[in-house]
């Protein structure tokens, strides 16, 4: 088989785009990413809802959601913390 160096070259042009990285949105940590920064921004929405309640710029009834749904993602990350610790460990328990 005879392999020229344009040959090479052109194969090698035409598997760069197919080995070229992805959008990060579309990967598992772009995804991971974007659930972060939305757990940030839903604890400021929170904050900010509980500090404006304390001066009493807010109305109650939006404090009570803002702080349910506080608790809501604290405790979804609480549960996705412990199935990774588990899975974790789980690996760790298996023979070698």
């Amino acid at each position: 088989m005879d392999m020229s160096t344009i040959h090479a070259a052109h194969s090698y042009a035409s598997a760069r785009s197919v080995t070229a990285p992805r959008n990060s949105e579309t990967q598992t940590g772009g995804a991971a990413l974007t659930l972060a920064r939305d757990f940030a921004a839903t604890l400021q929405e929170g904050e900010a809802m509980a500090t404006a309640a304390m001066v009493g710029e807010a109305d109650p009834h939006a404090m009570v959601q803002a702080l349910a749904q506080t608790e809501l993602a604290v405790e979804t990350a609480v549960t996705v913390r412990d199935k990774v610790v588990e899975a974790y460990q789980e690996i760790l328990r298996m023979p070698v």
